[in-house]
C-alpha cells in the first residue's frame, strides 16, 4: 500500500501547521540518528524522559526529511518545504497510524508475549514456515510501545503469515498492542520475574498479557502453570460463545491436546515423545536445555494447528538452529573491525546489521560479505534490488557477493553505482582467492545464511590471539547509562570516563556506543588515549584528565580539553597556548575541596583568576573529586566539599563574563547525592556494571565477561601436588583442569590457593595451586561432563566481577582495568 501525507494527516486526525506537497511516505522515524531514506521518511517527535524529539527536527530537516508528526509549536521559519502535522500525542498518533494500517490485510497473524522465549520462539516459527509462507515479522525483540507498530508498519499484500511480539512492563499497555497486532493466533511462553516491578502480582501481570490473545481464534500455551491456566479459563469464560478461541494446550503432567510423555536428553540433543489426536509422534531437537525444549513445543504445537504433515515436522525440527540474538564487533587483521552476523539471511536482519555498521566510526571504508538471501514471496531481481539501496544508503564501499544467486544478480549492484564489487559462486572460491584480495583499516559485515558457514571468512579475518577473551556486552552499556539517566533531571549532562581503556572493557568501541547514545562529555586519562578516540571518528568534547607537557601539540591538534589543576601546569600550558597565536582555548579547571590529590586549593585560586582574565582560555567546567560519596558515613564531609566547591567556583564564575559547566558526583555520587548533580555528572564504573554503593535500587547488568577454554585435564593421586611452589596439596583423588588464563592477562595471584573460583558447566570450581603466568589450574572433581576445550567462565553475568573481586580482596575497578591487552574483545550488541 502507499501513504500519503494527506491521507496520514487524516487517519491520525492531525491539524495541519504547515503543508508543502502531498508526499509518499515509505518510512516511520523515531529516532534521527537511524535516517537512512529522508525524502519518503515521516517523523514522529516522541518525547521521553531525557530526550525530546522537536529538539531534532531542524537537524533532520537539513538532513533532507520533510514530514514530521508534532506536539508542540515549532520554529516555521527554518522549515519552509516541510509537511507538519500537529497532534495531541506523536506516540499515540504513530500507533493509530499502524493500527489503521494493519485492518487493511487479512491474514494469520501469530502474536507472542510471555516473560521468556518470545524472539526465539518468533525466528524458530520463522526457520520452520518460511518454505511454506511469505513471512513478516518483528525484527530483533521489538516489542514495546514503540517497537510493535515499527514492527507491523512494513506489512504489505505479499505477506501471508505474520509473526509479532509483544512485551509489556506496566498495566495498560498490552491493549493498545492488541489493537496494533490484531493477532488470530496466540502464543503465550510463560510467565517469570521479568518486567515485574510494574504489576501487583503475578495473577495481575498474567490478566494484563493475556489481553493480546482477547479476540484470536487460536490460543497456545502450557497449562503446567496454574497462574496461566486459571487466567486462560477465566478469560475464555468472559467472551461470548461465538467470539470464544480455540485453546491448543500443551502439558507434562497431565492430559492437553499436545500431552507431553517423554523428553530425554543425550549427545547434545533431545528426543521428545507426545500423545496428539489418539497418536503418539516425536520430536528430535539439536539443543538439550530446558528453555530450548519449551520452546521448541510451543513451535509443535503450531506447526501441528497449521498441519503441517509430522514426517515434514520431525525433519525441520532437527534442522533447527541457534538465534542468532546479537551482532558480535571483534579486531581483525591489518586494523580491520569484522561485525560477524553469519547466522540469518533475510532483508529485516540484514536492515539491522547494516544499521550497526553504519554506527561504527573507527574506519572510513565499510565493506559488507553477503551471502545469498535466502527469503521468499518476492522476485529475485525486486529482493537484491532492495539489498542494493540498503548498500547504497549506507555508503558501503565495497560488496563481496557469495552465492549463486547474488552472482546472478550483479548488475543490480552495478546500476547502484556501490563504488568496489566482487562475487563469487561459493565460500570455497573466496578463500581460494583471498590472498589476492586486500583488507585494510576497515569496518567488514559478515552477513550470511547459516548453511554458507561464513564463520571459516570471519577465522580468516580475525587477529590471531590465544583462547582467552573478553567479551563486552554493548547494550548492556546503553542499558546502564539508561539507568543513571532515569536519576538525573532532563538538563543534567553526563560526562562518561573512558580513561584507562573504558575500565577494560576497550576504547573506541565503547565510546563510538557512547557517542551513539548522546553522552555529553569523555573523560580520558592520558592524551594518547583521546588521540586514539578522534582517529577512530569520535567527534564528541573530550577531557583529558591528566595533561602532559609533552602532549600540548597533541591536545590543540585534536581537539582535546586539558583539566588544568596546578599553578605549574596552568602556567606551563598558557604559554603554550599564547605562543600558538590561539584564543579562547577549551581547558576544564579542577578545584581541591578535600580529596587531597589534584586541584587548585582556596589559596591559589588567586592565580586562576588572573589567568582567566586574558582571553586565551575558554573554561568548559570547573569541577571536584569527592572523596567518599559511597560512603553514609561521610555523607557530613561530601555535603562540606560540595559547599566549599560552590564557594570556590563562584568565585572564578564572578570574573567570567559566560557560564560553564559545573559538576561534582561520580558514579555512587549520582545515587546517593542528587543534590549535587548540578550540571553534569561524571559516570564510570557504573556503566560497566560495577558499583560501590549497593546499587540503590539500580537494575545494572554486567558489561565483562572474561573466558576461556580447558588445555587439558589430569587425574591426580592423594598427596600429589599442583603448580609452583606445590602449593595446591591434593588431599584425594582429583580431577583438575587447566585453563588458559594466568596474571599476565589479568587473573591475580591472590586468587590461588582456593581463594577463587571460575564456572564451569554452571558449577563453581575452585583454583587450586597458585596462578601461573599464562595458566590457572582447578579443581573439577565434583563436576561432571567436562571435556578439553570446554569454555570456563572467569567473571561475567553468572559470576559477577564483584563477587572475584572480593574472593581477591580488592574492589572491581582493579579487576576490570586489569584485564591485559593481550586478552582479545568481542564486543556484542543484542
Amino acid at each position: 500500500m502507499k501513504y500519503f501525507i494527506d491521507n496520514i494527516a487524516s487517519i491520525i486526525k492531525g491539524k495541519w501547521l504547515v503543508q508543502h506537497d502531498d508526499a509518499l511516505i515509505e518510512q516511520l522515524l523515531i529516532d534521527s540518528r537511524k535516517l537512512i531514506f529522508p525524502q519518503t521518511s515521516l517523523f514522529f517527535a516522541l518525547k521521553g524522559p531525557r530526550r525530546d524529539g522537536h529538539s531534532f527536527i531542524t537537524q533532520l530537516y537539513e538532513k533532507g526529511v520533510r514530514n514530521f508528526v508534532v506536539s508542540d509549536p515549532v520554529d516555521l521559519s527554518k522549515l519552509a518545504e516541510a509537511n507538519i502535522i500537529l497532534v495531541n500525542d506523536p506516540l499515540q498518533a504513530l500507533q493509530n497510524l499502524v493500527t489503521w494500517h494493519r485492518k487493511q490485510f487479512n491474514l494469520p497473524v501469530i502474536g507472542i508475549t510471555g516473560s521468556n522465549g518470545k524472539t526465539i520462539v518468533k525466528e524458530w516459527l520463522n526457520q520452520l514456515l518460511d518454505d511454506r509462507y511469505t513471512i513478516i515479522r518483528s525484527p530483533k525483540s521489538y516489542n514495546s510501545q514503540i517497537g510493535v507498530p515499527l514492527s507491523v508498519w512494513p506489512l504489505n499484500e505479499q505477506h501471508e503469515l505474520a509473526i509479532f511480539e509483544a512485551g509489556i512492563s506496566q498495566p495498560g499497555e498490552m491493549e493498545q498492542l492488541q489493537k496494533i497486532i490484531q493477532p488470530t493466533i496466540g502464543i503465550f511462553t510463560n510467565v517469570g520475574e521479568a518486567h515485574s516491578e510494574g504489576f501487583v502480582n503475578v495473577h495481575q501481570k498474567v490478566n494484563e498479557k493475556l489481553q493480546l490473545f482477547k479476540h484470536v481464534q487460536t490460543l497456545i500455551y502450557c497449562q503446567d502453570d496454574p497462574e496461566i491456566n486459571s487466567g486462560v479459563a477465566a478469560l475464555w469464560q468472559q467472551l461470548p460463545n461465538n467470539k470464544r478461541f480455540e485453546i491448543f494446550s500443551w502439558s507434562m503432567v497431565s492430559e492437553a491436546v499436545l500431552h507431553i510423555r517423554t523428553v530425554y536428553k543425550e549427545d547434545n540433543r533431545t528426543s521428545i515423545t507426545a500423545t496428539y489426536q489418539q497418536q503418539e509422534i516425536s520430536i528430535v531437537i539439536p539443543f538439550t536445555d530446558n528453555a530450548s525444549v519449551e520452546n521448541a513445543i510451543h513451535c509443535w504445537c503450531v506447526l501441528l494447528h497449521f498441519q503441517v504433515p509430522q514426517e515434514v515436522i520431525v525433519q525441520q525440527m532437527q534442522q533447527l538452529g541457534p538465534v542468532a540474538m546479537r551482532l558480535e564487533l571483534k579486531k581483525g587483521l591489518n586494523n580491520c573491525s569484522i561485525i560477524n552476523d553469519s547466522y540469518s539471511s533475510d532483508l529485516s536482519s540484514f536492515t539491522i546489521a547494516l544499521d550497526f555498521l553504519s554506527q561504527q566510526q573507527q574506519h572510513g571504508k565499510r565493506t559488507v560479505i553477503l551471502s545469498d538471501i535466502l527469503q521468499s514471496g518476492r522476485s529475485e531481481k525486486d529482493l537484491y534490488a532492495e539489498v542494493a539501496r540498503l548498500l547504497q544508503q549506507r555508503q558501503v564501499n565495497r560488496l563481496i557477493g557469495i552465492g549463486e544467486r547474488i552472482c546472478h544478480h550483479q548488475s543490480v549492484f552495478l546500476q547502484a553505482g556501490i563504488p568496489d564489487l566482487a562475487f563469487y559462486s561459493s565460500v570455497e572460491a573466496f578463500i581460494k582467492e583471498l590472498h589476492h584480495i586486500s583488507f585494510k583499516d576497515e569496518t567488514i559485515l559478515l552477513k550470511g545464511a547459516r548453511i554458507f558457514e561464513l564463520e571459516q571468512i570471519d577465522r580468516l579475518l580475525q587477529q590471531k590471539v590465544h583462547q582467552t577473551i573478553l567479551e563486552i556486552d554493548l547494550t548492556a552499556v546503553a542499558h546502564n547509562l539508561k539507568q543513571f539517566q532515569q536519576r538525573l533531571q532532563p538538563a543534567t549532562r553526563i560526562m562518561a570516563m573512558v580513561k584507562a581503556f573504558s575500565y577494560g572493557s576497550g576504547s573506541y568501541e565503547i565510546a563510538n556506543a557512547l557517542q551513539f547514545h548522546r553522552v555529553d562529555y569523555l573523560a580520558v586519562a592520558y592524551a594518547d588515549e583521546g588521540v586514539e578516540l578522534r582517529k577512530a571518528g569520535i567527534n564528541l568534547p573530550i577531557m583529558v584528565m591528566n595533561p602532559e607537557e609533552s602532549t600540548f601539540d597533541v591536545l590543540v591538534q585534536y581537539n582535546l580539553e586539558p583539566d588544568l589543576y596546578s599553578p605549574s601546569i596552568l602556567s606551563l600550558f598558557e604559554e603554550f597556548v599564547k605562543k600558538q597565536g590561539i584564543q579562547q582555548f577549551p581547558v576544564h579547571i579542577e578545584l581541591e575541596t578535600g580529596m587531597n590529590r589534584l586541584g587548585f586549593s582556596t589559596a591559589e585560586l588567586p592565580l586562576v583568576i588572573d589567568s582567566l582574565r586574558s582571553p586565551v582560555f575558554k573554561v568548559q567546567s570547573v569541577f571536584t573529586h569527592l572523596a567518599s560519596s559511597e560512603d553514609p558515613q561521610h555523607d557530613a564531609y561530601t555535603d562540606h566539599q560540595g559547599a566549599l566547591y560552590l564557594q570556590m567556583a563562584g568565585q572564578l564564575q564572578s570574573v567570567l563574563s559566560y557560564p560553564f559547566i559545573k559538576h561534582v558526583v561520580n558514579t555512587a555520587g549520582i545515587i546517593r547525592h542528587p543534590q549535587w548533580h548540578l550540571d553534569m555528572v561524571r559516570l564510570g564504573i557504573g556503566l560497566y556494571g560495577g558499583d560501590s554503593f549497593g546499587e540503590e535500587g539500580l537494575d545494572l547488568r554486567e558489561v565483562s565477561t572474561l573466558k576461556s577454554t580447558i588445555a587439558q585435564i589430569k587425574e591426580l593421586k592423594e598427596g600429589e601436588t599442583v603448580s609452583y611452589g606445590r602449593r595446591g596439596l591434593v588431599t584425594r583423588d582429583t580431577r583438575i583442569a587447566t585453563v588458559r588464563v594466568g596474571y599476565a592477562d589479568g587473573y591475580p595471584r591472590r586468587l590461588g590457593n582456593g581463594a577463587g573460583k571460575m564456572l564451569v558447566n554452571g558449577q563453581l570450581a575452585p583454583v587450586i595451586g597458585t596462578v601461573c603466568m599464562d595458566m590457572t589450574m582447578i579443581d573439577i572433581t565434583n563436576i561432571s561432563h567436562i571435556q578439553e576445550g570446554d569454555e570456563v567462565i572467569v567473571f561475567g553475568t553468572e559470576l559477577p566481577v564483584k563477587q572475584v573481586a572480593h574472593w581477591a580482596q580488592t574492589i572491581p575497578y582493579e579487576l576490570l582495568a586489569g584485564v591485559s591487552q593481550r586478552v582479545k574483545r568481542v564486543y556484542f550488541e543484542e
